[in-house]
């Protein structure tokens, strides 16, 4: 079973300074028949202008996940972390019994466009933690890159929860497969280009939640960058 969530029919706004679109229900945003998919609770794509971005705020009890697809977000937490994400770059944050951060567009001329993702966290109450991480490119070229997964396999970022997260850019033509464990979910966000997932057309910015499904099947149809979530 497949259900298309259409680039154009997400929710969101444009502040000037900030322009999002929101997959699932997020803050003023509110559809009840898009309120997450199983422990996906917030898929977000973001573009901040230059110098621009978000104060101080808190989080607990969440599992997010930062990916940026051109230009560079400052971050810094109340674990002292502060650091700079760049193209290509992964951040894990889990938010645990608490922690606080803000997120700034690092250059004073650039946008800076990228993709937070929350997950509920395995249970209530873990500690606070953090990862960044750049994953080879090569590592994914028409091939699943693992970037996330509960265990922290082939060095990806640990995330504490029964999901994993993949990454795939393929070329024009270019074909992948993934099967999937009975039980075992998907949910396919398209970050650049156009693919067809089991013969189902998807652009730029379109997802498609997947149950009851034993294997995947992407073609792209132009030059593309895929997520896939494998999810319990």
């Amino acid at each position: 079973m497949f259900t298309v969530r259409k680039a154009a029919e997400r929710g969101g706004a444009d502040y000037g300074w900030l322009r999002t679109a929101h997959t699932f229900s997020f803050n003023t945003y509110y559809d009840p028949a898009f309120m997450g998919f199983r422990s996906l609770r917030v898929i977000n794509e973001d573009v901040v202008q230059p110098s621009q971005g978000f104060g101080e705020h808190g989080h607990r009890d969440m599992e997010i996940v930062t990916y940026v697809l051109s230009g560079r977000l400052g971050h810094r937490d109340s674990m002292d972390h502060e650091s700079v994400l760049r193209a290509g770059e992964f951040q894990r944050m889990t938010a645990g019994r608490g922690v606080r951060h803000s997120e700034m567009n690092a250059s004073a001329d650039e946008p800076v466009h990228f993709y937070q993702i929350w997950l509920l966290p395995e249970r209530p109450g873990l500690a606070p933690g953090y990862e960044q991480k750049a994953f080879p490119e090569a590592g994914r070229r028409d091939a699943w890159q693992v970037v996330a997964s509960p265990d922290g396999r082939d060095g990806s970022l640990r995330i504490h929860q029964d999901a994993s997260i993949h990454l795939a850019t393929l070329g024009g033509g270019a074909e992948l497969t993934r099967a999937l464990a009975p039980g075992r979910h998907a949910w396919l966000q398209v970050l650049k280009g156009s693919v067809e997932l089991n013969g189902r057309p998807l652009e730029t910015s379109d997802g498609a939640a997947i149950s009851d499904e034993s294997s995947l099947s992407i073609k792209a149809g132009s030059p593309a960058e895929v997520m896939l979530f494998d999810l319990a």
